[in-house]
Formats: structure tokens, sequence, C-alpha cells
């Protein structure tokens, strides 16, 4: 077996994983029984697909495909800085609505 041969059959096995990882992580953002459980799905299946550019590229030996990768994981750490973020102050607002403070003048 040449190396060719064999960086092929793992790229392919690769993406056969990768893609199992997006199918699980998709269910569990559609069934997931809390937002939180649907935020770190989709963070999931972004790091999945970042991984799947990367795989990509080396299984093509296209390096434009690493630009991609870089761009991708950039937006999936925001993103999911963003929905903690909303996280956070949703989680506040329910405690204020659930406990009102009365003020006494």
């Amino acid at each position: 077996m040449t190396p060719e041969v064999f960086l092929f059959e793992c790229a392919v096995a690769g993406i056969g994983m990768i893609t199992l990882a997006v199918a699980i992580a998709f269910f569990r953002l559609a069934k997931g029984p809390s937002f939180a459980d649907r935020v770190i799905a989709l963070d999931m299946m972004t790091v999945a697909i970042v991984a799947f550019a990367a795989v990509y590229a080396v299984l093509t030996g296209d390096s434009a495909f690493i630009d991609v990768v870089i761009v991708l994981a950039l937006v999936g750490f925001l993103s999911v800085v963003a929905l903690a973020r909303f996280a956070e102050r949703r989680q506040i607002q329910i405690s204020q609505d659930a406990n009102p403070q009365e003020e006494h003048s």
C-alpha cells in the first residue's frame, strides 16, 4: 500500500466519522431539552464542519481550504460566545422576574 492510498483511505474514513458526528449533533440540536444543550450541539456541528474542511484540504491538496477552516473556527467561536452571553442575560432576567425587588421610597 502506497502512502497516497493510505492517506486517501484515512481521509475517507475521517469524512465518514465527521458525518456521523454532524448527524449526532443535529439530533441533539433538534431534541435538546435545554438551550444550553442546543448551543453545545451547534458548537459541535461547527467543529465538525471545520474538521471536514480540514480533511478535505488534505485530501485535495488545496491550501485555500485552510483559510476557510480559520474563518469557520473564528465564526464558530464568536457565535458560541454570543449565545453564552444571551443565555446569561436570559437567566438573569428569569431570576429577576421570579424574585422582584420592591423599592421603597
